[in-house]
């Protein structure tokens, strides 16, 4: 019975700094992942997110666009209209084919919105969703996390599908045959005992692109979640130590600024993604 209360007491007990924050950065996955790749194993969490802030992001712009008249706007309406007009803006000023235009800036809008939405997910406070979703399924060990950007496979996802909108689009506007040619006589020059060096230059090109495209979104999301888990673990400090009312006060002085300052992160690596895509896109157009 001593040992059954001792184990029984050891499982309520209270997790240590490393223990919460592991727990806190493993998803909600279909089975158990086996090596450091496994395509068999899904993070629902982050696909679960992903689609419902789609959703919102789809929403939101059909809503613009449905309430949108000629008179005076309101103020979303306004400020969907500044975003529209800056993303058109940038869009012209990189991808000079104005037929590519009436998709790729359509594109980059909804890459945007719809990263910014992801971003935005780390500004809920760390605790919220896992506490609800551990309530719903009754498991007080149940893993969720809420921001899909913050996730590796989501993030060269994202990438991977910029990597493929830019293959298309070399296809089409130089054709197959010109677009082939490219790769072996750029960048050093049309000359047959170059055509490997090209080449090679070139594959090296595309995945330097793509994985930098979606490991620079990764690496500042990833970290801002840390920091966050950090300042939280200072509140769980103060709560069990009555004289540690300092980490109090700096758990509210340092959530807040970091919070504050965290709106400019999400906002500025949304804009950096849609650019980046805009500048890879822009280059399938150019002729080398």
């Amino acid at each position: 019975m001593a040992a059954e209360g001792h184990a029984e007491s050891a499982n309520n007990a209270a997790p240590s700094a490393g223990e919460y924050i592991i727990h806190h950065l493993q998803h909600a996955q279909n089975g158990t992942q086996k090596g450091i790749v496994d395509f068999s194993v899904v993070n629902l969490d982050s696909i679960f997110f992903s689609v419902l802030l789609g959703l919102v992001g789809c929403f939101l712009l059909w809503r613009a666009a449905k309430s949108a008249t000629s008179g005076v706007p309101g103020r979303f309406q306004a400020a969907v209209e500044i975003l529209v007009e800056i993303v058109a803006d940038q869009a012209k000023g990189i991808v000079h084919n104005a037929s590519s235009r009436k998709l790729v800036a359509p594109l980059a809008l909804t890459v945007f919105v719809w990263i910014f939405l992801m971003n935005a997910m780390d500004l809920l406070p760390v605790d919220l969703l896992p506490w609800i979703w551990q309530n719903i399924t009754g498991d007080h060990h149940a893993k969720v996390r809420s921001v899909p950007t913050a996730d590796l496979s989501m993030t060269m996802g994202l990438s991977l599908g910029v990597l493929i909108t830019c293959l298309l689009y070399n296809v089409k506007m130089k054709g197959a045959g010109g677009w082939a040619h490219e790769l072996v006589a750029a960048p050093f020059g049309d000359k047959w005992w170059l055509y490997p060096v090209n080449f090679a230059m070139q594959m090296i090109e595309f995945v330097a692109k793509t994985v930098s495209h979606g490991m620079r979104l990764f690496g500042n999301m990833y970290a801002g979640e840390l920091i966050f888990m950090l300042i939280a673990l200072m509140g769980g400090a103060w709560s069990l130590s009555a004289t540690g009312i300092g980490l109090a006060i700096g758990h509210i002085i340092a959530g807040s600024v970091w919070a504050i300052f965290h709106i400019l992160i999400i906002t500025l690596q949304a804009f950096v993604f849609m650019m980046l895509t805009l500048v890879y896109i822009g280059q399938a157009h150019d002729a080398h």
